[in-house]
């Protein structure tokens, strides 16, 4: 019986969808069982991914729902105990960094997720401040980075999963936030490589600062203590102008923010679950510094 399901979310990428499905043969020893969630492409994947992948599960949805949905459709639809998440412009470049991280969670309870480095094609590593932590041993970190990540199911189905209110960007980080208060760990592989291949496909510089600002304040209001909440808010809306300037991306996104924390505050009222202040110190340290990961001490 397999322990790993791959779920990969979609939408409008078909060449970097059949580069992804193409290099899952290198996991075959797994047997995963392969499920793709297309979020209304324009054409149906199922005809790339019969070619490619016999016997994948898809999972379509037509209202475009955003991938975040998909990563939680994904999650409750897998029943394996680990589940790996991809973006459909990933590409798996080893059987042994996925059996690496899959390692991790054999052999620690208390490790809720495992985040990848990312890499070219050809296997040479991006810069590591692109990366989701620092050095070149095992860490725990902070948070890794989506576009492939091994979670560990019944936990993440217990924190409550991604939180859907996001609609894009930055849900990882809040997820992990919210398991490290429950008392679990996130770490980070830098030996375990996947490719990560950008697709521009549904790209925009102009929505990616805006939810970036959005989703950052969002996380503050939902996950931090209210004195963090003041002194937070007003530095990240702040960043709004220098990330707009630094992308490229359109003007007038800082009054569409600010509407969408109106709009949200409802959301954030019934759901607000402040983490302690412990876990906070140890959030940021987690971010600012390397804290050493070892198998041997699982």
């Amino acid at each position: 019986m397999t322990h790993l399901t791959v779920g990969i979310t979609t939408r409008n990428r078909p060449a970097a969808l059949h580069r992804c499905l193409a290099s899952l043969h290198i996991l075959a020893p797994l047997a995963p069982r392969i499920v793709l969630f297309d979020d209304s492409s324009d054409q149906p994947v199922s005809h790339v991914a019969a070619a490619i992948t016999p016997g994948v599960t898809i999972i379509r949805d037509e209202h475009h729902v955003g991938y975040i949905v998909g990563r939680n459709r994904l999650m409750k639809d897998a029943a394996t105990p680990y589940v790996l998440l991809l973006d459909d412009d990933a590409v798996v470049l080893s059987l042994a960094s996925v059996q690496e991280a899959m390692a991790v969670l054999d052999r620690d309870a208390a490790v809720a997720a495992v985040g990848f480095a990312q890499a070219e094609q050809d296997g040479s590593p991006w810069p590591e401040r692109m990366q989701p932590g620092r050095g070149s041993q095992p860490a725990y970190v902070s948070a890794y980075i989506g576009f492939a990540h091994l979670l560990r199911r019944d936990a993440f189905l217990r924190l409550g999963g991604y939180r859907e209110s996001f609609v894009f960007y930055g849900e990882e980080k809040d997820f992990c936030v919210r398991a490290l208060d429950a008392g679990m760990r996130v770490v980070y592989l830098p030996a375990a490589l996947v490719g990560h291949i950008p697709d521009v496909g549904g790209r925009s510089a102009t929505r990616y600062v805006r939810f970036a600002i959005r989703n950052d304040c969002l996380h503050s209001l939902y996950n931090e203590p209210w004195p963090v909440v003041a002194l937070s808010l007003p530095l990240r809306l702040w960043r709004y102008r220098r990330m707009k300037v630094s992308s490229g991306a359109a003007g007038g996104g800082l009054r569409w923010i600010v509407g969408e924390l109106r709009r949200t505050l409802p959301d954030v009222r019934r759901h607000r679950h402040a983490i302690s202040w412990r876990t906070f110190r140890e959030w940021r340290r987690l971010g600012r510094t390397i804290v050493p990961y070892r198998m041997a001490d699982a």
